[in-house]
């Protein structure tokens, strides 16, 4: 008795090829991954255009409000605050455009700067919007693992990242 085979034809992958085509595709995919993460420095420096649109709008609010408001980094991220009429500082907690927020990336340190003021270098703590449409030059800079980008502000309530 003879068997019937099947013709040459007819026969499907071993296994052997299935796993080879599995392992390229897997290593194509594991290529593809690391070639789309983000760059931190491009993150950084989005981070701070976000910020300085947020400066922005605390200077044209302290000048609609005729009542300062400061902003100050805090460990994950920063704040607002409003001058109370005692001359202390209440945090903007239920303003939705000036809440408080926590950073979208990774930022280590933050380095406030007047740089015509006198003293200290002109390093200060907060960075403090006025009640008038001209006010202090400063410049903001965010400092990542792996980049720095600065927000600098000629004191005409406008804010660019540099």
């Amino acid at each position: 008795m003879r068997c019937a085979q099947a013709p040459r034809a007819a026969r499907g992958f071993t296994l052997i090829e299935m796993l080879v085509v599995l392992v390229i595709a897997g290593i194509l995919v594991a290529a593809a991954s690391l070639a789309l993460t983000r760059n931190p420095r491009t993150d950084l420096a989005e981070e701070a255009q976000r910020l300085a649109l947020a400066f922005e709008t605390a200077s044209d609010d302290a000048q609609l409000r005729s009542s300062p408001i400061a902003w100050s980094p805090m460990q994950g991220g920063y704040r607002f605050f409003s001058r109370e009429r005692d001359g202390g500082w209440r945090s903007l907690d239920d303003d939705p455009l000036l809440m408080p927020r926590s950073w979208s990336t990774e930022v280590d340190r933050v380095s406030i700067r007047y740089p015509g003021v006198q003293g200290a270098s002109g390093q200060a703590e907060r960075l403090v919007f006025g009640v008038e449409a001209i006010d202090l030059p400063a410049v903001i800079t965010l400092y990542g693992p792996s980049a720095q980008v600065s927000i600098v502000s000629t004191g005409n309530g406008r804010y660019a990242v540099q």
